[in-house]
């Protein structure tokens, strides 16, 4: 096997504070002009800039028919990465080789135009990702078939879901038949079964020898089809290793730093006017805390506020694995709960009698959805917390699955010895 990409000592230093000065319009430069006289006379003619490196002295290669995954926190140099391999952006020092076409799909639905249809916007991304028009053409019918969405084909893109503009894009840049295959975060989105099916795609790919690089906070597609994952921490690499290797440890170091940290809430946009203000979890001493134990009773606080009265709506709680999978979930309409109009502030109580699931790093998402549930598209407002499940028992661990829930054992003529 061959090295087609061959990263040498790649790092990548941003300034802050500074505006950079090369390939400006006409417009900022005017602006640069009034500005200047401006700060010399506020500042002395001084100005502080801070340094921000992305990435520092990172070293790797990848093989032909390799897939290799980028893990790690926000901020730890993933997209940075791929950003420098897609020729997006240069890196401050070292070199990148690569060997063959590049196909990168860092940002669903960046080159799609909201005004074209899905047809006009298949043409304008294939051309973007380096498709001649024959080469869409011949492959028009596939990309389309892929995507599953011949019923839209003709409609505007801004009429798209996120789950449609996933669709489209990652077909597009499958179809190109890249050498090497860039992908940020995209398999994050869409529904189980679209996953699945660019899960098989991209085995495919890599069963034709074409190198793929991964960024994802989903282990699932890691353990699925990463040959090596490549675990950065801080713009370094902390790790290199297969997946049983580095997911667990990834995994370990989430959990070590989170007990230092405040819990994470991540706000994502909402299609209704709920606003999820808040997501707390107590102990049954009242006690706001991050870190439980197996076994351990909790009550989830959830303030909310409905900007207009929303009839019919239906709240969704679940405890998810870091990799997104779904361990425990409920939710109004499943318990048979009506929820009364909402109109203003509130707040709605979920009471865990216990918390089942082995040690790890776990997230609270709670979601108001409409009465559209079963799509689990259109949704009015979500907010998710981060929390740590720990365990007295040092044996209890991932081995022995998701949840755990004492026995009853029984065994007969069993011997002392």
């Amino acid at each position: 096997m061959s090295k087609i990409i061959a990263a040498e000592d790649i790092s990548k230093r941003y300034t802050i504070g500074h505006r950079n000065t090369g390939g400006e319009s006409l417009r900022e430069s005017l602006g640069q002009l009034i500005r200047r006289p401006l700060r010399l006379f506020s500042s002395n003619g001084s100005q502080t800039q801070d340094e921000l490196w992305a990435l520092r002295d990172v070293h790797f290669d990848v093989e032909d028919g390799e897939v290799v995954g980028l893990i790690g926190r926000n901020g730890s140099g993933k997209s940075t990465l791929l950003k420098l391999i897609a020729r997006i952006t240069q890196p401050t020092t070292g070199r990148i080789q690569l060997r063959g076409r590049v196909g990168s799909l860092l940002e669903v639905g960046t080159a799609f135009h909201p005004e074209l249809t899905g047809r006009e916007n298949i043409y304008l991304n294939g051309a973007i990702l380096g498709m001649t028009r024959s080469e869409i053409k011949r492959k028009f019918d596939d990309i389309v078939a892929f995507s599953e969405l011949e019923k839209f084909i003709e409609t505007p893109v801004k009429h798209y879901s996120s789950g449609m503009y996933v669709r489209l894009a990652f077909s597009v840049a499958a179809h190109l038949e890249p050498d090497i295959l860039l992908i940020d975060e995209v398999l994050a989105v869409g529904d189980m079964a679209f996953q699945r099916k660019c899960l098989e795609k991209v085995r495919s790919m890599r069963d034709l020898s074409k190198g793929i690089m991964l960024v994802t906070h989903n282990m699932i597609p890691v353990n699925a089809i990463c040959s090596r994952v490549i675990f950065l921490e801080r713009g370094r690499i902390a790790a290199i290793g297969t997946p049983s290797d580095i997911v667990p440890l990834y995994e370990k170091r989430l959990m070590e730093t989170s007990e230092d940290a405040a819990p994470a809430s991540e706000e994502e946009e909402g299609f209704g006017p709920i606003s999820v203000r808040s997501v707390q979890l107590f102990d049954q001493n009242g006690e706001n805390r991050e870190t439980f134990e197996t076994g351990d009773p909790m009550r989830v606080v959830i303030h909310y506020e409905a900007n207009q009265r929303i009839e019919g709506a239906i709240v969704y709680a679940a405890i998810r694995r870091m990799d997104g999978f779904i361990c425990v979930g409920t939710s109004t309409k499943l318990e048979n709960i009506t929820v009364p109009p909402l109109d203003g502030p509130g707040v709605i109580e979920i009471e865990i009698p216990e918390i089942l699931v082995t040690p790890g790093y776990y997230v609270m998402d709670v979601t108001f959805y409409d009465q559209n549930f079963e799509h689990l598209i259109y949704f009015f407002g979500r907010r998710k917390t981060e929390f740590v499940v720990r365990s007295m028992d040092s044996s209890l661990d991932s081995k022995y699955g998701v949840v755990y829930q004492k026995q009853v054992w029984k065994i007969d003529g069993a011997s002392s010895h």
